[in-house]
């Protein structure tokens, strides 16, 4: 049975038929045999206008959607979101993407939000993104109506902000990982704006029986600052983070359902400090889960249902027959097909083999699944608390420490010890929320779409606060400044030495090593109070400026749905404050164009990255996240009062001051990553050559892991963007091999290393997770590379395992 919004759309396209066809004949009739021309003209007029209300009510908006891969280099870049130096990228978990929709009005506005699987959206590429959709577009795409947020994977690599802060692990500025992002989010836009075709938009956060609530996908990972806000706020709420869901679902008239958006908070940490695997980590996984499960059960009826027993979707088993029922010859079949050594190939090759490409109708835009971040500051996926690594404890309640060190408290995910299977199981969680909300989602998104954006400069903004006895004041922000405590990282990523969180005093020692660089002086240490300045970043200038000063925010409106684009993590009660804030703003206008249907959103991580927002309470507590809202205590505030300057200037149809922009620093970015020089193999072997191959006659069940290991090259060579390093192949009949599975699933993992830092040679691991719904037959491992020869040329090639059974 279908669901009811396309039942609704085929009676509005039925009944839009209908009338036409009624018009039809009655102008018919009028012409020939009417004595009253005037009666005819008027019963005309009045289907005719039927007519084209049921089509307006039909689709009020273009609609379009695209994705492009922004994987970047798999190898020697160090992943951005831990800070830790010794997480260095060494092979794909599974790929990276870039999501985007457009939504305009036939003859009016138009704005575009783009979903990033990367740590956060960065000013430099936000700004070199920009350049070029001016360059193609003129004005119709611009840093107004563009809003381009990440999911904040702490799995991807690193070296593409433009601030010095954020490049000190990732040994400064990392090409290949600007260029893969900018390149992708051009990319994705451009698919979308092609894509624009007429459509509807529905909205959902409550899934029928239930909310759109997810309970068990998040924690508050600094449950003592949280306490810290007043008592009287804490009753409003059932829970001490956001436990709802907030979906689009995109739906073509033509096509039917094209994709969905969705808003929930919980970090991007399944996947933990010393993992060194490319990963989307929850957000990322769920995405590829909701994607691929609309390819096979989408446009079918939900009495069909092909995914596995536990869920999560299948591609593979009904997509060839099992035309081999005899074991024996599949053994005997697999024997006849040995490894094949390492051969040239194209560049193109990897990307004609990729399992997703050939699923896609040519004619029809494949769907679309984000996963988007918002206010997940103080929030955590590692569900099952923090404990002792040493005693297996729970660790100190108000400092996250144990035995005073902070380096041994760590959050445990569902899935612990395994984090693969925490971040499967976290994505997988959000996934089968969101498809309850997308099957369910009914309300329609009616009214204009509009959008507001300026720069402001947080380094020394006036706030004005109400007092609570009546009365003003008028306070101010800071220049940024890190704490003590943000040194001690989180239950998430824990940092080093002897920091630890809820430190509101710091230590002498480390403020010897802080004067170093920069002795705050009295007034900025009076203006971040309470907190013990550690990095005095937003004074540093050397050798360009540590953190930003001049921060953007948007708002964008589709209807009654809106999105407040902020360029940080809020936590889970400074999102409430602005959404409610927002919210009065919009709903009390009197101008009615704003009801008690207002959805507000926050997308976290938005076009630039600040690091963190805490409430003033949360910030006394100097734990993590308020060590880390770096513009002082009353940073939410300001974030406030500017917000609902933009919500105000939104419903009166006003403009807003652009305000004075960031800096474009590409030019002074400086790299100290060493590049690949050349890659060579043993005396005898070939680039793609097998080193370690799967057993001869070999048999695997379901559920088993099959490993080979090849003679391979940097990743860094040639980064296969839309392409694959890694592919598993199922042969059909007797010499025709069909792609099964690519490094863009979950179950197959592309592992590079090298035996030395400065070695040449380096070795191809790849692993394959046997899904309990792979069809048996026989299969081979096949895997896609790129050389570096002396004189700097690169060679693809390609190579394949001995083949296997799958029983």
């Amino acid at each position: 049975m279908r669901n009811a919004s396309m039942q609704g759309h085929e009676l509005s396209a039925a009944w839009c038929t209908y009338l036409f066809m009624m018009e039809l004949l009655v102008s018919i009739h009028c012409y020939f045999w009417s004595p009253s021309r005037t009666i005819c003209l008027w019963m005309s007029l009045v289907l005719l206008l039927q007519y084209s209300k049921t089509v307006v009510s039909k689709s009020d908006y273009l609609i379009g959607l695209g994705s492009y891969d922004i994987t970047g280099p798999a190898a020697d870049v160090n992943m951005m979101g831990y800070a830790n130096a010794e997480q260095i990228a060494s092979g794909i978990h599974f790929r990276l993407r870039a999501r985007s929709f457009i939504v305009a009005e036939p003859q009016g506005k138009r704005v575009v939000f783009v979903n990033l699987d990367a740590c956060m959206a960065s000013q430099l590429v936000t700004i070199k993104v920009i350049e070029r959709l001016k360059a193609r577009y003129g004005e119709l795409y611009t840093e107004q109506n563009v809003a381009i947020s990440g999911i904040h994977t702490h799995a991807g690599p690193g070296g593409y902000l433009q601030y010095v802060v954020y490049l000190v692990t990732s040994l400064g500025f990392v090409r290949q990982s600007f260029d893969a992002l900018v390149d992708g989010i051009e990319k994705s836009i451009i698919q979308a704006h092609e894509n624009l075709r007429p459509g509807s938009i529905f909205v959902n956060k409550d899934s029928g029986f239930s909310t759109g609530e997810l309970l068990d996908a998040s924690v508050n990972r600094s449950p003592s600052a949280y306490l810290n806000n007043p008592a009287s706020e804490r009753r409003k709420h059932k829970y001490d983070v956001d436990k709802e869901m907030t979906l689009l679902k995109f739906v073509d008239d033509q096509w039917g359902p094209v994709g969905s958006f969705n808003w929930f908070a919980t970090h991007g940490t399944s996947m933990s400090r010393t993992n060194s695997l490319i990963s989307g980590d929850n957000k990322g996984a769920a995405a590829r889960f909701m994607e691929d499960w609309f390819e096979k059960n989408g446009i079918k009826s939900s009495d069909t249902n092909e995914s596995g027993s536990d869920g999560v979707p299948r591609r593979v088993s009904n997509i060839i027959p099992n035309i081999h029922d005899d074991y024996n010859k599949l053994l005997e079949l697999a024997a006849s097909f040995r490894s094949s050594p390492g051969s040239p190939a194209t560049q193109i090759m990897s990307v004609a083999r990729r399992v997703r490409g050939a699923l896609r109708q040519a004619d029809k835009p494949g769907f679309v699944s984000a996963f988007c971040q918002t206010n997940c500051g103080d929030v955590s996926p590692n569900v099952l608390g923090a404990f002792c690594t040493d005693t297996g404890l729970p660790c100190d309640f108000n400092h996250s420490t144990c035995g005073g060190k902070n380096e041994l408290c760590y959050g445990r995910g569902p899935g612990y010890p395994d984090e693969f299977e925490s971040t499967r199981i976290i994505g997988e969680r959000q996934f089968r929320k969101a498809v309850d909300l997308f099957e369910k989602a009914s309300e329609q998104l009616k009214g204009e779409v509009d959008y507001r954006h300026t720069y402001i400069d947080f380094s020394q903004l006036e706030v004005t606060l109400t007092k609570v006895g009546g009365g003003s004041e008028v306070v101010k922000t800071c220049p940024a400044a890190m704490g003590f405590a943000f040194a001690a990282g989180t239950t998430d990523g824990p940092g080093a030495f002897d920091f630890k969180q809820g430190d509101d005093q710091g230590n002498p020692f480390w403020r010897l090593v802080r004067d170093v660089l920069k002795t705050p002086d009295k007034k900025q240490v009076d203006c971040q109070h309470p907190k013990p300045i550690l990095l005095d970043t937003g004074e540093m200038k050397q050798p360009y400026d540590w953190a930003p000063s001049v921060l953007p925010i948007q708002i964008l409106r589709i209807g009654q749905f809106v999105i407040l684009s902020v360029p940080g993590e809020f936590t889970t009660m400074s999102g409430r404050r602005l959404r409610n804030a927002v919210k009065t703003v919009l709903t009390r206008s009197g101008n009615g164009e704003f009801g008690s249907n207002t959805h507000v959103v926050i997308a976290g991580l938005t076009n630039t990255y600040s690091q963190y927002v805490a409430t003033l309470e949360e910030y006394q507590v100097q734990r993590y996240e308020g060590a880390s809202t770096l513009y002082g205590p009353h940073t939410l505030s300001a974030y406030i009062q500017e917000f609902q300057k933009l919500a105000t200037a939104l419903i009166k149809g006003q403009p807003v001051e652009a305000g004075m922009p960031p800096p474009d620093l590409l030019q002074k970015q400086i790299s100290l990553l060493t590049p690949v020089i050349m890659d060579s193999t043993p005396a005898g072997k070939n680039f793609g050559d097998v080193s370690s191959d799967v057993p001869a006659n070999s048999t695997f069940k379901r559920g088993s892991t099959v490993t080979v290991v090849f003679w391979s090259a940097c990743p860094r060579n040639d980064l296969l963007t839309e392409g694959t390093f890694a592919l598993v192949e199922m042969l059909q009949g007797k010499d025709t091999w069909t792609p099964m599975y690519d490094d863009d699933d979950f179950c197959l993992r592309f592992k590079w290393s090298r035996p030395s830092k400065l070695s040449p040679r380096s070795k191809a691991t790849i692993e394959w997770i046997i899904p309990s719904s792979s069809s048996p037959g026989v299969y081979r491992i096949r895997h896609f590379g790129a050389s570096k020869g002396l004189m700097g040329s690169i060679r693809h090639f390609t190579c394949s395992s001995s083949a296997f059974v799958v029983a």
